[in-house]
């Protein structure tokens, strides 16, 4: 049986003004895939996802969600979405843990809605999802860089997303937790069924979870299942990223650990 396709994008061509940042992009993302793009600053990886999510309006080229187009697409409750939260969280904001990954429903509940039971077990499954149960109750700015962005994943979670969308997540997270961290995206892939979506440096680490890789650099050099990724040559990925690439992996001990 043929997956589903949940992204299709086709001879996707952007520009700022004169400068093309995308050029004559094509790619699919099957339902239940893990694809993590990796590219270079300024390769279009930001851009790319802001016409995904409807953010920036298509010059050029199609987007397919769900098997519609992203001009007609009506299913946006469907996509979870997790920024860069590390650079721009205040970490003074006076919330518990809960009620940030609550305020997740508020589309399908309404700004002033009150939760039902169901409504707060589905706030506690999104936390245990992540690892972060024991930290419902906690400020939410009491929390390391990791764990605070383990809980914006939950937030994504709670409204039961069929596909989830993350630019740099790792931005915060103590090196040596990386990899715990890209392993709890992989369990999420694997036990939740959710199709993720992931823009990252963390080339070497992202080869050991992920299903998929696309290389973006204003063109798109690679894109392909993670076997076929690791084959390439250490200087083919240079070609394109303008210097050396180490496909490197970020081995701990304590990866269980959650900070």
């Amino acid at each position: 049986m043929t997956a589903q396709m949940i992204i299709e994008v086709k001879d996707l061509t952007y520009r700022y003004e004169s400068d093309v940042v995308l050029e004559n992009i094509n790619f699919s993302v099957p339902e239940g895939s893990f694809l993590a793009i990796v590219g270079p600053n300024g390769s279009g990886k930001s851009t790319l996802l802001k016409l995904i999510l409807g953010l920036l309006k298509l010059q050029k080229g199609e987007i397919i969600l769900f098997g519609e187009d992203i001009n007609r697409f009506k299913g946006r409750e469907d996509i979870g979405y997790v920024s860069q939260k590390a650079n721009s969280f205040n970490s003074g904001f006076p919330a518990m843990v809960s009620e940030v990954v609550a305020s997740g429903l508020t589309k399908k509940l309404g700004l002033f809605h009150f939760m039902k039971k169901e409504d707060k077990e589905k706030v506690n499954q999104a936390l245990e999802a992540v690892g972060m149960a024991n930290f419902k109750n906690r400020n939410i700015g009491e929390l390391s860089g990791g764990q605070q962005q383990r809980v914006f994943i939950a937030r994504a979670l709670v409204s039961s997303p069929k596909l989830l969308i993350l630019d740099e997540p790792t931005v915060g997270v103590d090196v040596q937790n990386v990899n715990t961290f890209y392993q709890m995206l992989k369990d999420l892939n694997e036990n939740q069924h959710i199709t993720l979506l992931l823009v990252t440096h963390d080339i070497g680490t992202i080869s050991e979870k992920v299903s998929h890789v696309a290389c973006l650099n204003k063109h798109l050099h690679f894109h392909g299942e993670t076997k076929e990724f690791e084959k390439l040559r250490e200087n083919g990925l240079g070609d394109f990223y303008g210097y050396d690439v180490h496909l490197l992996s970020h081995r701990h001990e304590h990866e269980g650990a959650i900070k």
